[in-house]
């Protein structure tokens, strides 16, 4: 995400791009991210929902998109790292890539890989 510049205040914010449009809503706490937050392209399509800690770290689920609106990938996160399932798509909205992280962050179990048209493409098996 493209930090914006903390306020100087604790509390509700919003951000903006340089022509005026918003580019991000949420809470700042001692100059970092706090709560759900919810950033925008410059087109106003959402580009990605989540929340952070009281650290300012990424926490729970964390949903992107592409800038026309498609999924880009989703998934949930615990104390900054990625955990458990996790799904990328490709441009035309096909699956991409899907498979877990442990509670330390790392890829484990089986992991799959699609082609744009689908097709499974590769599985590879993570300890």
């Amino acid at each position: 995400m493209k930090q914006s510049t903390a306020p100087k205040e604790d509390g509700p914010a919003k951000g903006y791009f340089s022509d005026g449009t918003l580019e991000s809503e949420g809470s700042w706490m001692d100059r970092k991210r706090v709560g759900p937050w919810k950033f925008y392209y410059k087109n106003s399509q959402v580009k990605a929902v989540g929340t952070y800690t009281v650290n300012g770290e990424f926490t729970g689920s964390w949903k992107w998109w592409r800038e026309n609106g498609q999924v880009l990938q989703y998934g949930d996160f615990k104390d900054n790292k990625q955990v458990g399932l996790w799904k990328r798509y490709h441009g035309n909205g096909q699956l991409m890539d899907e498979g877990s992280y442990g509670q330390d962050g790392s890829k484990i179990g089986e992991w799959k890989t699609y082609n744009p048209d689908g097709s499974l493409k590769s599985t590879k098996v993570y300890k």
